[in-house]
Formats: structure tokens, sequence, C-alpha cells
């Protein structure tokens, strides 16, 4: 399927001049509202990735672009050498809504997984009193936390890694959703400092662990004194229907803690992506002031961490979230969204399953992951007017703005099993 003239001159001018690190799908975006997207030439798609949830309260939302404006014509960044007037109360905002008390400010998903991995190696020093240079992080097979250096030292992604060492040590790999495997690690290795895992695995193809993997994990880790580390950049803030996805189907924010059995409170919870609704760059860690206060001035910072811009922007697109109710949008549609999935896949030959949990889905389409099929798929799809992509080749992700009302989604539910039915043998 070749672009149409504008958008393959833009295409050109990326290919040309800048560095070949995305295989993006060939649609040229300038316009975007609600759960649609426009391209250059004027066709309207239904957005079905979200920026990798980035965008769950859906493009351009009004309250959150309304605020940009506002502080944009005030301030927009002083550094941390000064204080400002908008990050004191964002913090209380945003500890409050999660139930921590302490928050350390920064930029992208990556930069906060870093961070969080110096707060608990230090915390592994000063608290646990683990030997120094010898503190051991447990992560899990198929992880996708960022793509930093020190990040990509454990990852399993042989492109992430290959050529880009020598790979940083202290971290032992388990595959994911294996309790057993946590359990015999922690038994053999006194100096593991943290458990870094995502709650569901969305890069690695919306993989859900057994519904009391992350609990056991829990215990486990208050048993051996190692902080449970829960990435939530890109499941958080409602996209699973649940304000986080350790939070399992609690509808409430903040002290979901006293009020939910199903809530499993991590040590240490990174955020990032919708935070801020897309619109800014904001990341965050959140822990309590005993594990945070092992980081003392001038050992980890950013220019632009908590800057007014950000402060302002991601508590207005918190409030959206809570204010609009699309944790529990999410729920109730993905529920809709799997159903409607599993009935077509019950007659199917060319997708083998469908999972997720609330609006994080993810069909398996019957190819090897070497083939072109789910590719070829979400051509179609573009060319259908819904806009997805494959992940790990024969995995296609599906991840709409929560804002998505019923009637849309019933759309989108046609437009893809219309798709799906052309590649059917």
């Amino acid at each position: 399927m070749e672009p149409l003239v504008e958008s393959y001159n833009l295409i050109e001018l990326e290919h040309q001049h800048g560095a070949h690190d995305y295989h993006p799908i060939p649609a040229v975006l300038e316009r975007g509202e609600g759960v649609f997207l426009w391209d250059v030439e004027g066709k309207k798609y239904y957005d079905f990735l979200s920026a990798y949830s980035a965008v769950n309260q859906g493009h351009c939302h009004p309250r959150i672009v309304k605020a940009i404006q506002d502080q944009a014509q005030t301030l927009t960044l002083t550094s941390r050498a000064f204080h400002n007037n908008k990050l004191g109360e964002y913090m209380k905002y945003v500890t409050d809504y999660f139930g921590f008390e302490r928050l350390l400010p920064s930029n992208t998903g990556a930069e906060a997984v870093e961070a969080a991995i110096k707060i608990t190696r230090k915390w592994g020093y000063t608290k646990k009193n683990i030997p120094e240079n010898q503190a051991e992080i447990v992560v899990c097979e198929q992880n996708f936390h960022g793509r930093t250096s020190t990040i990509i030292s454990f990852s399993s992604d042989s492109g992430s890694r290959q050529h880009f060492g020598p790979h940083a040590s202290g971290f032992i790999s388990i595959p994911y959703n294996d309790i057993d495997a946590l359990e015999k690690t922690l038994q053999n290795h006194p100096n593991v400092a943290g458990f870094l895992v995502e709650p569901i695995q969305g890069e690695a193809g919306v993989y859900t662990p057994d519904p009391d993997f992350i609990r056991k994990a829990r215990a486990l880790c208050s048993h051996y004194n190692v902080l449970l580390m829960a990435d939530e950049i890109q499941t958080g803030i409602g996209r699973t229907g649940a304000l986080l996805a350790v939070c399992g189907n609690c509808d409430c924010s903040g002290s979901c803690e006293r009020q939910e059995a199903t809530y499993i409170r991590p040590d240490v919870l990174i955020l990032g992506k919708a935070i801020s609704g897309g619109t800014y760059p904001v990341s965050a860690v959140l822990c309590d002031a005993e594990i945070m206060e092992v980081i003392q001035p001038g050992q980890h910072g950013s220019t632009f961490g908590g800057n007014p811009m950000a402060c302002t922007v991601a508590k207005e697109a918190l409030e959206v979230i809570r204010d609009e109710k699309l944790t529990q949008n999410a729920r109730k549609l993905g529920i809709k969204f799997r159903n409607a999935m599993q009935s077509y896949i019950d007659s199917s030959s060319i997708v083998l399953s469908v999972r997720g949990r609330g609006l994080l889905n993810a069909i398996v389409i019957n190819d090897s992951e070497e083939s072109k099929t789910a590719w070829n798929i979400c051509l179609k799809l573009m060319e259908n007017g819904l806009l997805a992509k494959p992940t790990h080749g024969n995995i296609i992700r599906f991840a709409p703005p929560l804002v998505m009302t019923e009637a849309q989604l019933d759309d989108c539910i046609s437009i893809i099993t219309k798709t799906l039915i052309e590649f059917e043998p």
C-alpha cells in the first residue's frame, strides 16, 4: 500500500534526514480530537494505539489544552534551582491521588525507571545493608522498561542489546508470571534490593499474568525485605479498567488500598505516558518517605523535571480521568471488546486468541513472528479507517483512548472483523 503524494514526501523527508530507529505504519498524521486522527490528506481514522497508552484522555482534550495554554503564558521553566508555585501542590495532589508519601518528578518513562533503579539500589545499601556495589534487582524476561543503556542491559530483545554493550550488571532475569522462580531467586540471592515488574507486559504482547501473581510477588518481597517496583507507565492511569493495574478491579483513586481487598500496594510506583494525557513529557516515581529519603540534594535531578508546565498539565490530566470516570469506561468497554473478539475467534482461522484487561488488549495472529501477516492486517485496518500496530511480529495491540463511546467501539469492532475476514483462508 503506497502512501499518497504529500504523505510520501513527508515520509521521505524523515527517511533522508532522520535516524532510522522506527518502522511506522505509513500514516502521516496532522490533527487529533478525542478518539480520532486525521492525516495530511484529510482521511479520518480511529486511533487504536493511543500513542502507546499515553493518550488515555483522548487527543487534544480541551481541559488539558486550556491548562497548557494558560500556563504557557505565565511560566514554563525555572529548573529546580528555584522553587515554583506549581510543584508543591502537584506533588501533594499526585501523592494523595495514588496513596504515597513522596514523588520524584521526571520527564520520560525510561528516565523514571532509571530513577527508580537508583532509589532502590541506594535503599538496598543504606537501609538493607547490602554490601556496596553488590545490590541486585530481579527483572522479568520479555520486559520492556525503556531503551537507555542501563535498561537494555536486562532486556530480552536482542535488537535492543546487541552491539550496545558493555552491559550493566546487577540484574537477575526470571520468567514472567513464574512465582516459583521469584521465590527461588530471593531465597538464593540475599543482596536483592528490588523486583521490577510490569503488572501486564504491554510491549511483549499484552501478556497478563495469573490473577494471583502480583499478590504472591508482593508477599515474597515483603518476606525477603525486597522493594516491589511496579512499572505502570503503560498500564496505569485507568488503562486496564483500574486506576493502576495492581488495583485489580478497584474503582477508587488514592486511598484504594484502604477500601479494596484487590489492591496490591507496590513499594515503588513508576508512572508516565497518560499522566499528562499525551500532551507533554511527564513521568514520576512515587514511594513513601522511608524509601525516598535516601535521595539527597545533588544525587539525582532533571532540568525539566517538575517544571510548572508539566505540573499543571499532569494535575489536569489526572482530574479528567477521575471526573469523566474513564477508568470505569475502560473496564466496561474492555469486556465488550474481548467478548466480541472471542465471538469472532470461535470461527476464525486467522486469529488464535484475544487477551488483555480494560482497554489494553491484543489479538494473536495465526502465523509466525517473522511473517508479515499482522503487519499487512494493520495496513488494511489503516485503509479501512483504524490505526493499530503489530508487536512481536504476530500480535496486534488494541488500545484506544479511554474516552471512546460504546457506539464508537461497535464501529471499531465492525472495522476490525471486516478486515480480519479478508485474511481468512
